[in-house]
C-alpha cells in the first residue's frame, strides 16, 4: 500500500500568531482561489485560512473544482493546517470544508478531515463516520473514524444523543471491535470509543485487548481503562504498569490514573513529571491535575517552583493549568466532606 504520510508545510511567518484568537476577516472568492493556486510557494497565508472559513453550499460548490486541481500533498498541508488554525481561533469554522475532505480521493486528506470535524456532533456526520471506518479502503481512516466515533458514543452516554443514534454507534464500533479479521490499528481505536460508555462488552473486551500478543492492543486496552473512569475494575492493572519498562505502556497507564483520579499513583506520577521524556512528563503532570487534593497539589507546587517559565513557557503553563484543575478538585472534596 502506498505511504501517503508527508512532512507538513508550514504556513507562511506569523500567520497562525496572526489568526490567534482574531475575528475572521471576509475574504473574497477570487482572493482565495489566488491564494491557493500560488501552491508552489507552499506560502499558507491568512487569506487562505480566513476564505476557507464558514463557507456556504454555494462557496463550496465553487470551490470544489478549484479544490480537486490541486495536488494531494497540497490538499493535505491544508487540511492539518487547518486544525492547527482552529485551535488557535475558535472564530474559524470549517465545517464545510471538511465535509468536502471527506469525499476527498486522497486518504491523507480524509483522515485529516476527520481531525477538522471533531467539534461536530451531528447524528448525519456520526452515520458517515460509521460507513467510513466500516468501508473506506485504507486502514488509517477506518481507524481514525473509529476513534472519532467515541465522542457520539460519550455524548449518548450522557443523554447528549438521541437513544437510537447512540445505539448506532455502539453496535457499528463494537462490530468492528469483534471483527478478528479487521486491522488491529482499526479494532484498538474501536475498543477506545466503546470504553466512553457502558456497554456491556466493554470490560471483557478490555481485559482480552490486555491479554493480546500484540503491544498495540495492551496499549489500547490501558487507555480504555482511563476511559471507563472504573476505578475499581483497574486500579491495580494501573499501578502495575506504571512501573512497566514500556514507554508507551508507562504513558498510557500514567493517562489512565489520571482519569481514574488514582490517589495512590500520586508518589509515581511525581517521578514521571520530573522524567526526561516529554510526552511523559507532561501526562504525568496531568493526571495529577486531574487526581488533584493537597497531595498532588504539593508536588505540582514544587514543580511549578522550579520551572522557569522563561526557559519552558509551555511547561509552566502546563503545570499552572494543573494546580488549577486540582484546587478544583481540592473544593471538590472539601465540599464533600462537609456533606
Amino acid at each position: 500500500m502506498t505511504d501517503y504520510r508527508y512532512q507538513d508545510l508550514e504556513p507562511e511567518d506569523d500567520a497562525l500568531e496572526s489568526l490567534n484568537g482574531v475575528q475572521p476577516e471576509p475574504t473574497d472568492f477570487e482572493s482565495l482561489v489566488d491564494a491557493l493556486q500560488t501552491e508552489q510557494t507552499f506560502e499558507l497565508s491568512s487569506k487562505i485560512f480566513y476564505g476557507l472559513s464558514a463557507l456556504e453550499p454555494e462557496g463550496i460548490a465553487r470551490l470544489r473544482p478549484v479544490w480537486d486541481s490541486l495536488t494531494p500533498v497540497y490538499r493535505r498541508t491544508l487540511m492539518r493546517q487547518l486544525i492547527e488554525v482552529a485551535e488557535a481561533n475558535f472564530e474559524l469554522d470549517y465545517g464545510a470544508i471538511g465535509r468536502l475532505g471527506l469525499q476527498d480521493s486522497d486518504p491523507g486528506v480524509r483522515e485529516a478531515a476527520i481531525e477538522v470535524l471533531w467539534e461536530d456532533q451531528t447524528v448525519d456526520l456520526m452515520n458517515r463516520l460509521i460507513d467510513m471506518m466500516s468501508w473506506d479502503d485504507v486502514r488509517e481512516v477506518r481507524a481514525a473514524a473509529a476513534s472519532a466515533l467515541g465522542r457520539f458514543i460519550l455524548a449518548g452516554e450522557l443523554d447528549e444523543l438521541p437513544e437510537a443514534a447512540a445505539t448506532r454507534a455502539q453496535d457499528a464500533v463494537v462490530a468492528v471491535l469483534n471483527n478478528h479479521t479487521e486491522d488491529v490499528d482499526v479494532r484498538r481505536r474501536a475498543l477506545e470509543s466503546i470504553a466512553n460508555c457502558g456497554h456491556e462488552v466493554v470490560d471483557d473486551a478490555i481485559r482480552e485487548a490486555y491479554e493480546d500478543t500484540d503491544e498495540r492492543m495492551r496499549v489500547s486496552a490501558l487507555f480504555a481503562m482511563g476511559r471507563t473512569c472504573d476505578d475499581n475494575a483497574w486500579r491495580d492493572i494501573v499501578m502495575r504498569e506504571l512501573e512497566s519498562q514500556d514507554p508507551a505502556m508507562r504513558y498510557e497507564a500514567a493517562r489512565a490514573a489520571g482519569e481514574l483520579e488514582l490517589h495512590n499513583a500520586i508518589p509515581r506520577l511525581s517521578q514521571l513529571a520530573q522524567d526526561q521524556d516529554r510526552e511523559l512528563k507532561d501526562v504525568a503532570i496531568w493526571s495529577l491535575g486531574e487526581i488533584g487534593g493537597q497531595d498532588a497539589l504539593r508536588v505540582l507546587n514544587r514543580l511549578a517552583d522550579s520551572t522557569d517559565p522563561a526557559e519552558d513557557a509551555e511547561l509552566a503553563e502546563a503545570i499552572e493549568d494543573a494546580i488549577a484543575n486540582a484546587d478544583l478538585m481540592n473544593d471538590d472534596l472539601l465540599d464533600e466532606d462537609d456533606e
